[in-house]
């Protein structure tokens, strides 16, 4: 059984309200499918280091950043056609990704392992589609059982610890659903190479794979988004 997440109403005012006084903020535009982006982040993703988290697992606030990748799948998917599709998007960050699918059409799920990620994504959605999108906190070590699956699942720049080679690649062999797409955008992280192992011990397949080059200020990488399916579909 499919179990579909309802977006709930949003007062977008009172939502940006809110997070203007609770983080210092700054907003950045960006050209997506031929027309400005305004996205609201916290100022610097420092400031946002927590010892208490870092003690309990490791976290650090990597979702207060808009990291390359994340850009250039958000490219990606706009261009898509996923126009009534269920799409999920596997730590949203500050919500790019989620606007590009949201613009091309699809029924977006946006899910992270901090909170406030999910009230950045929620608010830069709105403000950039004029819809809401559904969210969700995830943690990979414990997947959801009522999740349900996606038509299409969509994660970028994740793989930067090796542990999260296996977490990752379960997180989309829970969520895709048969017949579906899966769309990993990666800039060369440790954990790539062991993630397409682990998806290909799960049945998951490289169906395609792109490399776009990212240039920005002094930043230069190199994008390469992974298109995965089930092997026996």
């Amino acid at each position: 059984m499919t179990h579909v997440v309802k977006p709930q109403p949003v007062d977008v005012e009172a939502l940006r309200a809110d997070l203007e006084r609770r983080f210092r903020t700054t907003r950045r535009v960006l050209q997506l499918g031929g027309r400005d982006i305004e996205l609201l982040s916290p100022a610097n993703a420092d400031e946002l280091i927590s010892e208490d988290d870092y003690v309990k697992d490791e976290r650090l606030p990597y979702w207060a950043d808009l990291w390359p990748s994340a850009q250039i799948l958000a490219r990606e998917v706009r261009e898509m056609r996923v126009a009534g599709l269920r799409v999920l998007e596997l730590g949203c960050g500050l919500g790019l990704v989620a606007v590009g699918a949201t613009l091309a059409g699809a029924l977006v799920t946006a899910t992270d392992y901090y909170d406030d990620a999910l009230l950045f994504a929620t608010l830069n959605v709105a403000e950039s589609t004029g819809r809401t999108i559904a969210t969700r906190m995830v943690d990979w070590t414990a997947l959801p059982e009522d999740l349900g699956r996606f038509d299409v699942v969509l994660t970028s720049d994740v793989l930067y610890e090796p542990r999260y080679a296996a977490l990752v690649a379960g997180a989309i062999a829970g969520t895709l659903r048969r017949g579906g797409e899966a769309i990993v955008a990666d800039p060369g992280r440790i954990a790539c190479a062991d993630f397409l192992k682990e998806c290909q011990a799960r049945g998951l397949v490289v169906s395609g794979s792109a490399a776009h080059a990212y240039a920005e200020g002094d930043i230069r990488q190199t994008i390469t988004l992974y298109r995965l399916r089930w092997g026996t579909d």
